[in-house]
């Protein structure tokens, strides 16, 4: 529960304020190829997984640097270490718009997704200027900086039609660069890199920090934020190329659609961390897997015509989802990830409170990966099935595998931590009987007298 008595300290509504909007310009950054990938598929021909992979490209550097980064930013400050990456970042996606081959937008792609490397930094710079009872409320308000990628999809698809993809580029990448001074500028150092700096005491050693990363509860918490983030930005990433394809949209419109999706899984993670605050992020993790395999179900169902032999000859019917149907599924996806998103990152400060940089940090990445690697397996999928909605089979898969490991792993831990349930009854109907009956033997027969 939060403890409103708790006094605010110093820098924090800044430092929450001020990260949330650099996040939002980084993440805005980060997806830009989901809009200008488009017009260079067209321009390179580039088939589905060429696609996917250009896409996925950007996520997969702003993964693998989230937990090198996280422990930068424990050690260093988040501060300085977010400058740092909004720099070099602007710099790589300004130079994008001189890239002519395949290789080129490629090798660009790379220098992008360093801006993806903003939300480990930005966690482990937040977290240390609230407490435990704030901290999901906290996170989820940063997290929300996830709506940067509805940023992009509403504004980058005007700009690329009146002035080019190259524009977008350079206009993107101009904005994060004084995005990023603003918030050197109006923010301050954490408390923990103060009290550093005032006491004389050394950052955790990087070993020391890498060691709760053999754990198999943190590798859980990763293949949750796998689902929960990584499909979040691989749909982000695939959604208006999906509408156009699909439903026929100009991309403007697909554009406008997608950001249904992108808003939702941004915005309400805000509610995420509050609700996790109050139920308990446990709670809100069995909310989040319940919706989503619901909603994966029903969008992973292909269009099918069917044939039925009816008394006076075949009987002809369609079965579709219809754009009004998706969006609204698609609206409840995004809800429910946005949920899961916050929830995942309310464990790691309670859990590992003195590492939540690499922890944060390789939660992050996985997650990253996972928005690296689903576009290309969408891709691919596209090509060896010729089915648009495999995507979401896949993704009903890997949400269904998600919610199944949580609940043998919370089975196991109450077991553990109460072994008194290991002697409840298996079936509801056998709560009157005994939980082990010991078998009655029958009496031994009579001796005969001697």
């Amino acid at each position: 529960m939060t403890n409103a008595s708790a006094p605010i300290i110093p820098g924090a509504r800044a430092a929450l304020g001020m990260s949330t909007f650099a996040f939002t310009a980084c993440f805005a950054v980060w997806t830009v190829f989901s809009i200008i990938g488009i017009k260079i598929k067209q321009e390179l021909g580039l088939s589905e997984a060429e696609f996917g992979l250009l896409a996925g490209t950007p996520i997969l550097t702003g993964s693998l640097i989230r937990v090198p980064l996280g422990i930068w930013a424990d050690q260093k400050g988040g501060r300085l270490v977010n400058l740092a990456v909004m720099l070099s970042a602007a710099l790589a996606t300004w130079l994008l718009s001189y890239a002519h081959t395949y290789p080129q937008f490629l090798l660009a792609a790379l220098g992008v997704g360093v801006a993806g490397g903003s939300f480990s930094v930005g966690v482990t710079y937040v977290s240390k200027f609230f407490e435990k009872g704030r901290q999901g409320t906290a996170l989820g308000i940063f997290g929300a900086g996830n709506v940067g990628a509805a940023v992009t999809k509403f504004a980058a698809p005007f700009v690329m039609l009146a002035f080019g993809w190259q524009t977008v580029a350079q206009v993107w990448a101009t904005a994060l660069a004084v995005i990023a001074l603003i918030y050197f500028f109006t923010t301050r150092d954490d408390p923990d890199l103060v009290a550093r700096r005032r006491t004389g005491a050394k950052a955790t050693p990087a070993l020391m920090q890498l060691e709760p990363l053999r754990r198999l509860q943190v590798w859980r918490f990763a293949l949750y934020y796998f689902f929960c983030f990584g499909a979040f930005v691989a749909l982000s990433l695939w959604l208006p190329h999906y509408l156009v394809a699909v439903y026929h949209l100009p991309l403007i419109a697909a554009g406008m659609l997608a950001a249904a999706y992108s808003i939702p899984g941004s915005l309400f993670r805000v509610f995420g961390g509050w609700l996790s605050d109050r139920i308990g992020a446990r709670r809100v993790m069995y909310i989040t897997f319940g919706v989503s395999v619901v909603c994966t179900f029903l969008l992973s169902y292909p269009a099918t015509t069917y044939i039925v032999d009816g008394i006076d000859g075949p009987i002809t019917f369609r079965l579709s989802l219809g754009l009004i149907p998706f969006v609204i599924l698609l609206f409840c996806l995004g809800f429910a990830m946005s949920l899961g998103k916050a929830a995942v990152y309310k464990h790691i400060p309670v859990y590992y409170p003195d590492t939540i940089g690499s922890v944060g940090g390789l939660v992050g990445m996985i997650g990253g990966l996972g928005g690296f690697l689903l576009p290309i397996a969408f891709g691919a999928l596209n090509d060896l099935t010729h089915v648009w909605t495999s995507c979401f089979m896949l993704l009903f898969l890997l949400v269904a595998g998600a919610l199944g490991w949580m609940h043998l792993a919370i089975g196991r831990m109450e077991r553990a931590r109460t072994p008194s349930l290991r002697e409840l009854p298996e079936l509801p109907e056998m709560a009157g009987l005994q939980p082990n009956p010991q078998p009655v033997r029958a009496a031994a027969p009579p001796r005969a007298a001697a």
